[in-house]
């Protein structure tokens, strides 16, 4: 059975599953950022060298996202999510193994290019939702994700003070084995719309990005959106050792708690997507991040301030991240996966830039050359809203 074919409104039981499972999933991209310093003590590092493991790992995910979730356009998507699944476990494993620098890039690499279950997820609930409430039910799964992060972040913040950062990972193992086992049982088949080989899927992707103005413009509103994203909270950690130095892990956790207001605004976003236009979501949006980084500037001694930040730059960068993703959906209801992989390609190329820019403009500018790079990482993807794919004249949207 196709379920591409007038679906109807999904069990919210399910939805909040793929929300959690989504959560679980892209937890294992973040679990290192609190966990920094002691990696670079672990394997002799300074700060702007072991920021290369976050890169490295972004990059593998890009590379995922590019190479294997277009499979989910072309294959049964139940299957292809439980066996990636059960391959990141495996991923998990091997970063907790390394015993020197070279292992811990490439399992990290392989640790991002199979951690593509969330992009996966998504385009699977927006298939299960009728038009009406698809813009809801994605930015509901959104926010199990953004909650995974957000949690990832605080939990390996917290779990540093009493184990190592080795035992967090394969923690994280044990339980992603475990989702894998419940996305077995509970998870409905879906059989994609159409059957394509490899190299024409591919070729399919490039065809799709050439001809959809649209899709170019989300693109590069996310890439730029979530360097942004990336260069605070991939540096956060050494601003945080300087505040607390006993405590840095631990505070970067609690900071990460504040981001729960990105979590709050995915499903606000999505549910404001399907009545207005867009693009002014989107726009309000990414104005929430250059607020956000001038309150970090202007706080970087107070807690209280750099907590503000963290909230505005969570919410504004997640809103601008929905409101992408509800656009593009909308372009080919058959082709989710495809559209889907070339956003999220592009979102993550950004995210590596905006983690190796943090490492470099916090060994030579420290808090303020990143805050001045995030702001501009942010005006950027402002610009390209209103400037990319788009004709004189023509109608937001």
């Amino acid at each position: 059975m196709d379920t591409n074919a007038d679906p109807a409104t999904p069990e919210p039981a399910l939805v909040r599953f793929l929300a959690l499972a989504a959560g679980i999933t892209v937890a294992n991209l973040y679990y290192s950022q609190p966990l920094l310093s002691l990696m670079a003590t672990s394997f002799h590092l300074s700060p702007a060298g072991i920021t290369l493991m976050p890169m490295v790992t972004q990059i593998g995910y890009a590379l995922g996202l590019l190479l294997l979730l277009p499979l989910g356009d072309s294959h049964e998507r139940k299957h292809l999510i439980v066996s990636t699944t059960l391959a990141l476990s495996v991923a998990l494993v091997a970063v907790a193994a390394a015993s020197s620098v070279a292992f811990l890039m490439v399992a990290s690499l392989v640790l991002g290019a199979v951690t593509i279950i969330p992009q996966l997820l998504v385009p699977f609930a927006a298939t299960l939702a009728p038009p009406a409430r698809r813009g809801r039910v994605v930015g509901t799964v959104m926010s199990g994700l953004l909650i995974g992060i957000i949690l990832s972040r605080s939990i390996s913040g917290a779990a540093s003070a009493y184990v190592t950062w080795r035992s967090i990972y394969l923690g994280a193992a044990v339980a992603n084995l475990a989702l894998g086992v419940a996305l077995a049982s509970l998870l409905p088949k879906q059989m994609p719309s159409e059957r394509l080989s490899y190299p024409d899927l591919l070729r399919s992707l490039t065809g799709l990005v050439w001809d959809e103005p649209v899709l170019r413009r989300h693109m590069a509103v996310g890439a730029f959106g979530f360097a942004a994203f990336s260069i605070f909270w991939t540096t956060l950690i050494f601003h945080a050792a300087r505040l607390a130095p006993d405590h840095a892990a631990r505070l970067v956790g609690v900071f990460g708690l504040f981001g729960v207001a990105g979590a709050l605004a995915a499903p606000i976003a999505g549910h404001l997507s399907d009545r207005i236009v867009a693009t002014w979501v989107n726009g309000l949006s990414l104005l929430m991040v250059l607020m956000g980084f001038g309150v970090l500037w202007r706080g970087a001694h107070s807690l209280a301030l750099l907590a503000l930040g963290v909230v505005l730059l969570d919410a504004g960068v997640q809103a601008s991240h929905i409101s992408n993703q509800t656009r593009i959906y909308n372009l080919h209801p058959d082709k989710r996966s495809r559209l889907n992989a070339a956003y999220m390609t592009a979102y993550f190329i950004g995210g590596a830039s905006g983690s190796a820019v943090g490492g470099l403009v916090w060994s030579r500018l420290h808090w303020a050359g990143v805050c001045a790079g995030g702001a501009l990482f942010a005006l950027c993807a402002l610009v390209s809203l209103f400037t990319v794919g788009r004709e004189t004249g023509t109608v937001l949207t």
